[in-house]
């Protein structure tokens, strides 16, 4: 299974997305891709298998991808304080990969009826959620 991962700032999130699939997903195929050198070294660390940076290693990565994992604004044009860019979410939201979205609460994106919990319980349930796929 080839799995994009996509995350922007310092690449937190994905780097924690990296370990968590790893260590119950061994057999996974992890592709970073960050919006910028600091995410995608943060992932690249983290174990992921390939690595990328930018707007093109989106487009191009979400095409390959079976599953896209990332916080939600990674279909959001503009969001995570304006490093994705309208290109970056066209790509991953038109992509027919599976997408796993984190809703995070972050960066003027609201995500109501969905309940507040902490980083670590999200990232299970990504974990459950790419089991189910695989």
């Amino acid at each position: 299974m080839n799995i994009l991962i996509v995350d922007a700032q310092g690449g937190g999130i994905g780097r924690q997305l990296v370990t968590a699939l790893r260590q119950n997903i061994p057999e996974g195929v992890i592709t970073a891709v960050g919006t910028n050198s600091a995410a995608t070294a943060a992932m690249l660390k983290a174990g992921a298998n390939n690595a990328a940076t930018g707007e093109n290693a989106v487009v191009v990565n979400s095409r390959r991808a079976d599953v896209i994992i990332g916080p939600i604004g990674i279909v959001i044009a503009d969001s995570m304080y304006g490093e994705i860019t309208p290109k970056m979410a066209a790509a991953v939201g038109q992509s027919s990969a599976k997408k796993i979205l984190i809703p995070i609460n972050h960066c003027d994106n609201i995500v109501v009826g969905v309940s507040e919990f902490n980083i670590s319980r999200l990232l299970q349930e990504v974990v459950e959620e790419v089991r189910k796929i695989a």
